[in-house]
């Protein structure tokens, strides 16, 4: 029945906008230290870690790129779409995570609702799939007059938004649970999976499907 001290509101209010800010700035690879106005040097000796690191993750991408080398140059215009598909699945990704980590930081939900979580967000992004495959089908089908081509890639944007989705739920609970800041490079973890699934399912599926391009 003493008293300890005072919490100011204002003071509050600041800690829980830096707390914010900070977390952006760790998901993509930046120094919780970091501010506006700190040097060159120091923001360089804090980012270039994570810029290798993602330059790793780039090249595992590229490579499975690689292993479609064949079916890419028989039908160049896999090689105009992919971005499509990649882009796709990251945002659904990115999506996915921000509400995860805004979960996780308000205590909305916690590890052991991880399987009600999955489920949702790999159920989201399939249904987005299915409504953006429909127009990027058409959109295909319009620009290409390839009916087989529209196909794979709406398939493919099914299946690489749903992972998305799986993926973007998934890095900041696993990062959690093995007792680790969900928030640290969480999106450069989550690009490198967007990347590859989007590019293996789309280039998988036209490689399987290669007689109706």
């Amino acid at each position: 029945d003493r008293l300890l001290g005072v919490i100011r509101q204002s003071t509050m209010i600041q800690a829980t906008q830096e707390e914010a800010a900070t977390d952006m700035q760790a998901m993509v690879g930046v120094s919780r230290d970091e501010r506006a106005l700190s040097s060159p040097l120091f923001a360089m000796r804090k980012r270039l870690p994570w810029l290798n690191i993602n330059l790793l993750t780039a090249f595992l991408a590229a490579s499975v790129v690689g292993v479609f080398e064949n079916t890419i140059a028989q039908f160049t215009a896999l090689a105009v779409l992919l971005p499509v598909v990649a882009g796709q699945s990251g945002n659904t990704g990115a999506q996915a995570l921000a509400v995860i980590m805004r979960g996780l930081a308000l205590r909305e939900i916690q590890i052991r609702h991880w399987q009600r979580v999955l489920l949702k967000e790999v159920l989201a992004g399939a249904l987005n799939g299915i409504a953006i495959a429909i127009v990027t089908g058409l959109g295909v089908m319009i620009w290409s007059q390839s009916a087989g081509l529209a196909m794979v890639i709406g398939v493919a944007m099914v299946i690489s938004m749903a992972l998305a989705g799986l993926s973007g739920a998934a890095i900041p609970l696993v990062l959690t649970r093995l007792g680790q800041d969900p928030a640290q490079s969480a999106s450069i973890i989550l690009t490198t999976v967007t990347d590859i699934v989007g590019f293996f399912s789309f280039l998988g599926l036209a490689t399987l499907f290669s007689t109706l391009l």
